[in-house]
């Protein structure tokens, strides 16, 4: 009866709920338009057991297993799941609410329990198993190869070798960590939108550019308010602190986002992290590795932590001293101008942006009128098209999940159609901080077609006003290059399998195609050809591209200390041997000491804030920033050498970095492009540290 009133079910939703039916939309994109929240977990729960019934049919197959019936067969298992999952959650973090907080805590542990119904399928595991141990007789290509091995490594990092206590425990702990995470992300949100500083003595505005102060009375007005309004999202936040006279609301706005749940209330993340790397570290032990980091990085190009940790250390011993000059001349500069006192935290953004001014005479202000958001979409665009012969048309037949989303289609050098591009610009109370690229649909070949890709890119830029457009600063306009780099590696796919696609590559090469297109912000050749003032159409001045590029390396020293930190502290939180039960602000002060250059602050907390590696799949993994810089700095150095439009140079990045995805080991790859391996002298050149 109860098989019978599922069946019954199924067919139902089937019929009724858009998340299960096949997309009728232009180039199968999700009917947004026709997707209540009500439809999640009815669309989970039927296209879960879809999906265990075709893992049991692989399971159970009497065929003998080959890499065919097997391997192929599990990478194309579950697809409407997928395809479920990944509308549900890019929408959980750009335009969540309550109840789809609720929604996905609710179905994460299905997904866990999903995962772990495969992976630790002794029937299943034995067929792969089967084909591995013959992969010598296959005569696979590379992207096989790499499908079969990767297939392998994650049925053992999955538990599939445990069994009875252990085997059980580990099942549960991963059920426990997918909650944990998506805590700590929804904690963050709640506790990013809570602060608000309302000004309502136009003294206190001193400092601030006329473009910021306009933004703040738009805030206020949004929420009914009088007065000029600032947040903690990094539109409002990072402005004030860079300009803001008042020192006690600087230090006020830097207090708030640097405690952000580190405070006693429901939203502290402190235990929230005892609990994960507590779990983690159980979880690598049952592995059997010493660490969580041991246990994660087998999937990455720096083997083991002691590779990563010498790595950041080289860096560090290259930075640091830099770093130190660097805040004394800033001490000088201050004190020149009259600062007395203790330079702090909330200070070093004011006084090193005046100082910036000084030294070469450029402002993000000066540069923001040339920076409108459609000109740097277009300039980016156009990049694309030259290096690649992209093309990207505007559409509005294609369904959005809010109004401020733009949707493109994305065509090939030869009018062949690429892929559907959505754009989400602007920061709002239900998404979630940073920028990032994401996919509702990842590239693939079905049944012969190669299924082409649906790719997001999701910022938080200043949102138009009544007077002005969206200006972008100078790192913003990197930001997009840097995201777009993503959805490039996305679009550009050209591979058979699910697992092989797109950014499904080595965390710690994932960065190397986002972070290479942030050098083409620094050349007068591409700034030359969109740059233009939004009001009077002049182009962006010689000198200020010069002053660009002078001051390209301004901080690098402090800039690069800073990034190693956030490294070093992932590396302590997931190197431990014991679980952490001393205080979590002291635990990340030792791990980032090597760094630092500033007193420390009471209440403040970075760990507790680092989404990265507690809900957003960096954990152990946050190095791979500084690590993609050394492969892009040496990558882009063959740009330089040749030309940065050189079509010969391009269509070899394109064919060897962009197009392969993860379908053969990522050095062998940068090796076909570059000739040999990467050192990191050219970012140490690049950054002005040797």
């Amino acid at each position: 009866m109860a098989a019978l009133l599922l069946i019954s079910m199924s067919c139902t939703q089937k019929e009724t709920n858009p998340l299960l039916k096949d997309f009728t939309t232009p180039h199968h994109t999700p009917p947004f338009d026709l997707i209540k929240t009500g439809d999640y977990i009815p669309a989970f729960d039927v296209s879960i057991e879809a999906a265990k019934k075709e893992i049991e049919q692989i399971a159970s197959s009497a065929e003998a297993p080959d890499f065919q019936n097997t391997i192929v067969a599990l990478d194309a298992a579950g697809e409407k799941l997928g395809r479920v999952s990944a509308i549900f959650f890019n929408l959980n973090s750009a335009n969540t609410n309550d109840e789809m907080q609720k929604i996905a805590q609710e179905v994460s542990p299905k997904l866990t329990e999903f995962s772990n119904s495969i992976y630790m399928n002794p029937q299943l595991f034995e067929r792969v198993k089967q084909v591995y141990e013959n992969k010598a007789n296959l005569n696979l290509n590379p992207e096989q190869t790499t499908l079969l091995e990767d297939t392998w490594k994650s049925f053992i990092n999955g538990g599939a070798n445990l069994e009875g206590e252990a085997k059980e425990r580990f099942k549960a702990i991963s059920m426990e960590l997918s909650g944990l995470g998506l805590k700590f992300e929804e904690n963050l949100l709640a506790e990013t939108n809570d602060f608000e500083l309302l000004v309502t003595d136009e003294k206190d505005l001193a400092g601030l550019p006329e473009s910021v102060k306009e933004a703040a009375v738009a805030a206020a007005k949004e929420k009914g308010k009088e007065g000029w309004l600032f947040t903690l999202h990094a539109p409002s936040y990072g402005p004030f602190l860079k300009y803001a006279d008042n020192r006690d609301l600087r230090e006020k706005m830097y207090r708030a986002y640097n405690s952000r749940c580190n405070r006693a209330n429901d939203r502290n993340n402190g235990e929230i992290i005892r609990q994960i790397t507590a779990l983690q570290l159980e979880k690598a032990k049952i592995m059997g590795y010493p660490t969580y980091a041991d246990y994660a990085l087998t999937n990455r190009m720096a083997s083991s932590p002691a590779e990563v940790n010498t790595f950041l250390q080289q860096l560090l011993e290259a930075s640091h001293s830099q770093a130190l000059k660097e805040k004394k001349e800033v001490e000088e500069f201050a004190r020149k101008n009259g600062f007395t006192g203790k330079l702090q935290r909330w200070d070093w953004a004011y006084y090193s942006n005046k100082l910036k001014q000084e030294k070469y005479a450029l402002d993000d202000e000066m540069l923001k009128p040339y920076f409108k958001l459609e000109n740097v979409q277009r300039g980016v665009f156009d990049l694309a098209n030259t290096l690649y012969g992209l093309t990207f048309k505007e559409v509005n037949n294609i369904p959005k999940y809010h109004e401020d989303v733009q949707t493109f289609e994305v065509y090939d050098r030869d009018g062949s159609f690429l892929s559907v591009l959505y754009t989400d610009f602007f920061p709002r109370a239900s998404k979630s901080g940073g920028a990032w690229m994401t996919e509702f649909l990842s590239q693939h070949v079905r049944d012969g077609k190669d299924v082409r890709p649906q790719v997001s890119l999701v910022m938080n830029f200043s949102k138009p006003t009544a007077n002005k457009p969206s200006l972008l600063t100078f790192d913003e306009v990197t930001t997009l290059l840097h995201e777009f780099g993503h959805s490039l590696h996305g679009m550009l796919s050209r591979n058979t399998y699910n697992g092989t696609g797109g950014t499904n590559v080595y965390r710690d090469f994932v960065e190397l195609p986002s972070q290479i297109m942030e050098n083409w912000a620094l050349e007068k050749e591409w700034l030359d050809k969109w740059a233009v003032h939004y009001e009077t159409g002049e182009k962006i001045p010689q000198e200020y591209i010069e002053k660009i590029r002078k001051s390209a390396n301004f901080l690098s020293g402090y800039l690069s200390d800073r990034q190693l930190s956030f490294g070093m502290v992932d590396m302590a939180w997931h190197t431990i041997t014991a679980p952490v039960t001393d205080s979590i602000v002291d635990f990340e002060r030792k791990a980032m000491q090597p760094t630092e250059i500033f007193p420390d602050v009471e209440g403040t907390c970075f760990s507790t804030a680092f989404g990265h590696i507690f809900g957003g799949g960096y954990a152990a993994g946050y190095y791979s920033y500084k690590w993609a810089e050394v492969l892009d700095a040496d990558a882009f150095s063959v740009f330089k050498k040749n030309g940065i439009f050189d079509a010969a140079t391009a269509e070899a990045f394109r064919k060897n970095i962009l197009e392969k995805g993860g379908s053969e080991h990522p050095m062998t790859l940068y090796v076909r492009f570059r000739g040999q391996k990467p050192t990191v002298d050219a970012l140490l050149e690049r950054s002005g540290l040797k």
